[in-house]
């Protein structure tokens, strides 16, 4: 008598596409490189653009803290503390204390780092007119043709747009 296997009755395996996977691997990789690369040349370390950016990005949005910091960058509390640290001596962001909280510390933009994030968002924002449509295509063919219709179980007002 035959075992059954202990995946009878779940469904097929779902086929994946690493060749399609790899292609957007690849082109969001390409992409940070080139980033990485522009943020060096104006004399900021990749991690310190991506915090200025994240400031500037949560202003508006509340207090920006060093919590909501290592949030957005996905790193470690005393990464973002000391990362914060290098870039408040390279007079880029200060730090002061919260009103509610004096334990609290709000980071925020000076002129400088004002200045040097600017340029580099500039950057990025050519940078992404060119390698934008081959990471658009890469996303699109690994997860399929996005369709007009509304996904049946998707959020309140989302639709996806037919290319």
């Amino acid at each position: 008598m035959k075992r059954r296997s202990s995946r009878a009755g779940r469904g097929a395996t779902p086929h994946v596409d690493y060749a399609r996977l790899a292609e957007l691997r690849y082109q969001i990789r390409r992409f940070l490189r080139i980033r990485e690369e522009a943020a060096r040349e104006a004399g900021v370390e990749p991690q310190q653009y991506l915090l200025l950016l994240q400031v500037k990005g949560l202003e508006g949005r509340g207090p920006v803290t060093i919590s909501a910091l290592t949030e957005r960058l996905q790193i470690r509390h005393h990464a973002t503390v000391q990362l914060v640290d290098r870039v408040v001596e390279r007079d880029m962001v200060r730090r002061s204390r919260t009103h509610r909280d004096r334990r609290g510390v709000v980071v925020e933009l000076t002129p400088r780092g004002n200045g040097v994030l600017k340029r580099l968002a500039l950057y990025s924002l050519t940078e992404l007119r060119t390698a934008g449509p081959a990471l658009a295509t890469a996303l699109t063919r690994l997860i399929g043709r996005p369709s007009r219709t509304r996904r049946p179980h998707g959020p309140p007002g989302s639709t996806r747009n037919v290319r």
